[in-house]
């Protein structure tokens, strides 16, 4: 099956073309970083798969899914780091997903899925397929808008409340049935699972580098790193947190974006 993939991170395109590979009967015979020049490439060459980046700089996957000649439809696997896209929209869709980080077991269940589709479903099913998907992700983008993230966030230390503005904490960490929320050298509790404190905070720049921590990058002071190549992470108060080996890879392409560029 001939296959592009569109991701502006090279370590990401990197990973689905070696699963890829792995695979066997997905012939890669396209990658590209900027989704313009993509998007030129498959509308003058079609491919029967396409592995689709939701969130890129120059244009969204969405906006590129909806560009597509609606009559020549590969069929599409978005891939997403952020699981607040409604993974719920997917796991009813005919459009199949990836959420970095992925590993072997769920890409081959990916592929698994793709053999049937491309076997089993014609152009108007996909197209009526995506579209059902890119309305639900849309809706789903404007109710986050008009809600927006959380300004303030209650929390305790001690016996006592504290109302906690967003944009002041620094790490959040899942405890069990709480998160802990460090404020520069203090630490607070509230009754949260990790994934509902990180859409509280999504108009933070948030980064997970763990299955149990998030970091907001605009505290971060200092990034070195461990001898087995994970991040570590110190943050203006003083906390320090280090990635997982599970989330090396996306701290590692954030952290690329920052910098500067050679003269």
């Amino acid at each position: 099956m001939d296959t592009v993939i569109v991701d502006d991170e090279p370590a990401a395109r990197r990973t689905v073309r070696e699963c890829c590979e792995r695979e066997g009967d997905f012939n890669v015979v396209g990658e590209y970083g900027d989704a313009r020049a993509a998007l030129e490439a498959l509308r003058a060459r079609p491919p029967q798969v396409l592995f689709l980046d939701i969130q890129m700089d120059s244009m969204t996957g969405m906006a590129l899914a909806r560009a597509l000649d609606p009559e020549n439809l590969p069929l599409i696997v978005f891939v997403t780091a952020y699981d607040h896209y409604a993974l719920e929209a997917f796991e009813v869709s005919a459009v199949d997903y990836l959420l970095k980080p992925f590993d072997d077991a769920r890409f081959k269940a990916t592929a698994v899925r793709v053999r049937r589709r491309c076997a089993g479903q014609g152009s108007g099913d996909r197209r009526l397929a995506l579209e059902s998907l890119l309305e639900q992700l849309e809706r789903g983008a404007r109710e986050r808008e008009r809600s927006e993230a959380q300004p303030r966030v209650l929390a305790e230390a001690g016996s006592r409340m504290h109302m906690l503005e967003v944009s002041q904490v620094e790490v959040v960490e899942a405890d069990r049935n709480y998160v802990r929320l460090t404020v520069g050298r203090e630490t607070f509790h509230a009754r949260s699972t990790l994934q509902q404190a990180e859409r509280s905070f999504q108009a933070q720049p948030m980064l997970r580098i763990s299955r149990s921590c998030l970091v907001n990058m605009k505290h971060v002071k200092e990034v070195s790193r461990t001898p087995r190549g994970d991040f570590i992470l110190v943050v203006a108060g003083g906390t320090t947190v280090t990635s997982s080996e599970g989330y090396r890879d996306p701290v590692r392409t954030y952290l690329e974006r920052l910098k500067l560029a050679p003269a």
